[in-house]
This record gives structure tokens, sequence and C-alpha cells, in this order.
């Protein structure tokens, strides 16, 4: 007869992030561990970089929205829920993620409230975090959302009939990808790689690469299509990368445009596809067969040689 152990929940967090939310910000932004929030509320996003006291920047691979992440492990949320609006200001955050220990009916009246009061892409998300262990296990996590905005895609042909032909024609676009990507099967290894966003006519779609900071970026022009990487404040990757660029490119196969953003606002590496008309819709699979193969290919040769930096090599 199978023996099953019995599942005990954990009550003192402590016992887990002895520091609290400080604690629990470091172990959130592995991407591993920020993996489990974004399964339990339906979005793919990777974390860019942490904020002490106990925040999270983080960024949603697909609409490229900013993410920021508070975890509030105190009796009562209004000192942090403040200090999570404070920062989504400042970083100018599109959803906000508030992760407390047992949700209260002014917590879940907090969110409901704001979430009212936001439109269809940004929000806030009111989550509690459980722990449970079976005898002398090492505890597992669980996030239970307790509130959520209305995120539903917008359709610019449906919402505003004042969008432009081109926007309504992107969001076409983007759909068509995602049902040709993930149902398709053309590229299985791109499939398990990444998952379904919220269709928008966004210019771009972001993609993760595993490592803060640095994101593949895919941008869908009338008459051609860029890929690359985009890197946040990091002058030293740049730098180490930039060094390798006759490497990089010959490993790929692809040339790019080495890019120093105006405004101090990081670098881009891009390269781009020529003859992809965004009216020619019966050139999309070509196209969509470019971009799954370029985010993978940009994903395997760029992350060589970021291990190398990160590495110290």
């Amino acid at each position: 007869m199978i023996t099953l152990g019995t599942l005990q929940e954990i009550d003192d967090i402590n016992t887990v992030w002895r520091e609290g939310s400080d604690d629990f910000s470091e172990w959130l932004a592995q991407d591993a561990n920020i993996d489990i929030l974004a399964q339990a509320i339906g979005l793919h996003m990777s974390a860019e970089e942490s904020h002490s006291p106990g925040c999270v920047a983080a960024s949603e691979s697909g609409t490229g929205r900013r993410i920021i992440i508070t975890g509030d492990f105190s009796r009562t949320g209004e000192s942090r829920l403040g200090r999570l609006i404070t920062l989504a200001a400042m970083y100018s955050s599109d959803i906000l993620i508030w992760i407390v220990r047992h949700a209260s009916p002014e917590h879940k009246a907090a969110a409901e409230w704001l979430n009212s009061r936001t439109d269809g892409n940004t929000g806030i998300f009111l989550c509690e975090l459980r722990l449970f262990r079976i005898g002398d296990s090492v505890p597992g996590v669980k996030f239970e959302v307790i509130s959520r905005p209305d995120m539903s895609a917008q359709n610019p042909r449906e919402n505003s009939g004042e969008a432009a032909d081109i926007d309504a024609l992107r969001f076409d676009y983007w759909n068509a990808f995602q049902d040709y990507a993930f149902d398709g099967g053309s590229n299985p290894k791109f499939a398990a790689s990444y998952r379904r966003w919220q269709t928008s006519s966004n210019y771009g779609v972001v993609f993760g690469t595993g490592r803060p900071g640095v994101s593949i970026i895919i941008a869908k022009n009338k008459d051609d299509i860029e890929a690359g990487l985009n890197i946040s404040d990091d002058r030293e990757l740049f730098s180490h990368l930039s060094a390798r660029k006759d490497d990089i490119e010959s490993e790929s196969g692809m040339i790019f445009d080495w890019l120093e953003l105006p405004g101090g606002k990081g670098y881009r590496i891009r390269a781009r596809k020529s003859l992809a008309s965004l009216t020619d819709k019966s050139s999309w699979p070509d196209q969509f067969e470019w971009i799954m193969s370029s985010v993978l290919n940009i994903r395997a040769t760029f992350g060589k040689h970021i291990k190398e930096s990160d590495n110290g090599q």
C-alpha cells in the first residue's frame, strides 16, 4: 500500500525568509521563482532588477509592459501599498502585483477600488502567499490570486473607431503570429520556450532571455522587421558584447546595428529583415518563421557571451 505524507502549512514566513520582504524580493527575482508567480497570475514575465526593500521590477514578455511587485508581510498593508504605487509611478509601470500573507477585506477592497479606476492595460493583482511542506521536506510556495484587473485584450477595430488602419493591422499580425507559433507547431522549441501573451497593436513585442535587464525585442514596421537585444543601463555588458561583434555575427549568421539609445536609456543590438510587408498577409508565415528562428538564435548566441561576461571572462 502506498504511504502518503500530510501536507502541512507553514504559518511563520520568517522560518523561510528570515529578513521578511527584503529576503523574499531577492528570492522572487530569480527566474525559476518568478515563473511560479507568473503562472499563478497568467502573465509571462521576467525580472529586471530588485528594489530594496521588498520590491522587484519586471517586464511582461510579448507586450513589454512594465511590472512592479512587492511582498507585504506586515499586519497592515497601507504603507507598502502606498510605496508600491509610488514605485509604479517612478518606473512607469503598467501592472502592480501586491503579495500578502493573508488578504484582509481591506486589502481586497483597495485592490478592487484601484482596478475599477484603471483601463484594460493597467491594474493591480492582489495575491496571497502560502507555504507548505510534507514532513521534513523543503518548503514549497503557492500564490493564490485574490483580486485581478480586467486586462482583456483590446482590439483597436472594436474599441476605437479612430484607430489607425496600421494599428488594427498590427493587432491582426500579432494575433496571427501567436496562432502560427503556438498552434501551428512549426517550431516546437520556440513554442516550448515562450507562452502566449495578450494581443495588442504594439509596435514591438518583448521576449525574456533569463538575464535580468536583458530582453529580446521584435519590432514590426510597415515594410521590415527588427530583431535584437535590448540592454538596460549596463555599459560593461554592452562593451563586452560589442568587443566580440565579429564572433557574434559569424556565429549567428546575422548582421547587427550596435546602438546606444538616446537619453541614457540603454543599448540596442538589432538586425533587420527587409521586404517584410505588413499589408501582404500571404508573406506573414515566412515572417513568422524568421521571427521565431531569430529569437532562438539571438538567445543562444548572445546567451553564451553574456554568460562569459557574468563569469568575468
